[in-house]
């Protein structure tokens, strides 16, 4: 079995992008590879794992996070909280799947009960006084480092990687201007796809394959309008000015949200937060996706449309039938590219410095992960 923490399996990655291979095959079809990934990536930093506004006060929702179960819900005071789904009596699993919760959560075996802040307030027929040094504040629930950014809620089951406004660097400062919290989820989806959540992620960072893939699209998001948007952070983006109507006005209905900078009104950014957050964000609404491995080359895709405004029935179902479109196109290809490197014996090959660079930047960080450095990418000169 191949070791993916040692530094010679990142060479042919290291370097400048004009001498750098692709991710070598194995990346996407290897089943040790993926089991070394969901270590390295999936437990070993941040990863996104819900839409903020699923996780409203008096709902509780399950995630899988690199094989380990976890609970993210809010307290009293509408502050996010996760814990391990398993109960600190015997390890029961505390909750199967997302639903309502009360003031307390209680286990479904004994029913120990514990408060929203994971305190355990109740050991129901339990003689405490039979046990010696029984102290219940060393048995309230396991709790897992949680944040939000961007609409999305992060988790990390490391404790030694940065906070999360470290982990994406100046990126929280870039996109101020938007003040996404203001975005309400207007609605979601979820495809399986039959492609590795890497190369929907490849997909995205690159628009080598805008003109080809995407006919409609390059009307409202021009390759020649297209340049890189990447400062000192975990992130790869790439951003279209100006966006343009198209035959159909597909993204420019909407209203868009107040305050904008000039420069934020008239642009569209294409922002993949490492490791498994796509996110696309215009003056008048954003589209998030929520990249969850399921195996090598099968992935599924969690999408949210959000925007700052209320839109009307009819416009909503303009934005959404087009990213559809897109978005049926995207896993088109990228399914076929899954096939391609798995059956057609791919050997690995070669980035375009011009259009592919961000691909490059992303397999570094993939590479920092698994060696274990920690290291904030740099950003584009000005």
């Amino acid at each position: 079995m191949k070791d993916w923490s040692k530094s010679e399996a990142w060479d042919g990655i290291r370097g400048g992008v004009a001498t750098s291979a692709t991710l070598p095959p194995a990346a996407y079809t290897d089943p040790d590879y993926y089991s070394q990934e969901r270590r390295a990536i999936f437990a070993g930093g941040w990863c996104g794992v819900a839409m903020a506004d699923d996780v409203q006060p008096g709902r509780v929702v399950v995630r899988d996070v690199a094989g380990t179960s976890v609970i993210i819900m809010r307290n009293d005071r509408e502050e996010l909280r996760a814990y391990l789904n398993s109960c600190s009596h015997r390890g029961t699993e505390l909750v199967e799947r997302d639903g309502d919760i009360d003031s307390v959560l209680r286990c479904p075996y004994h029913r120990w009960g514990y408060d929203l802040d994971g305190k355990l307030i109740s050991t129901p027929l339990l003689d405490t006084e039979s046990i010696t040094d029984f102290d219940p504040t060393l048995f309230g629930l396991q709790g897992v480092r949680v944040d939000a950014f961007v609409g999305v809620v992060w988790i990390s089951l490391n404790s030694d990687v940065p906070d999360l406004a470290s982990w994406f660097g100046d990126l929280g400062d870039r996109l101020g201007g938007y003040r996404i919290e203001r975005y309400a989820l207007r609605q979601t989806a979820t495809y399986t796809v039959d492609a590795d959540w890497k190369l929907l992620s490849e997909n995205f960072q690159e628009y080598y394959h805008l003109a080809w893939v995407h006919p409609e699209l390059a009307k409202v998001s021009r390759v020649e309008d297209h340049y890189r948007y990447q400062g000192r952070g975990r992130y790869c983006g790439q951003t279209t000015t100006p966006v343009s109507a198209g035959d159909d006005d597909q993204w420019t209905t909407l209203r868009n949200a107040d305050d904008l900078s000039a420069t934020d009104a008239e642009s569209g950014r294409h922002i993949a937060l490492f490791p498994n957050v796509m996110l696309t964000l215009l003056p008048n609404h954003a589209c998030t996706f929520l990249l969850e491995p399921l195996g090598p080359g099968k992935s599924r895709e969690h999408i949210g449309w959000s925007t700052p405004h209320d839109p009307s029935p009819e416009e909503l179902d303009k934005l959404i039938n087009f990213w559809v479109l897109v978005n049926n196109q995207d896993i088109d290809i990228c399914e076929r590219a899954q096939r391609g490197i798995d059956r057609g014996r791919f050997r690995g090959g070669r980035l375009s410095p011009q259009f592919e660079e961000p691909l490059h930047r992303f397999y570094n960080m993939l590479a920092d992960r698994f060696e274990g450095i920690d290291r904030c990418p740099e950003g584009d000169p000005n």
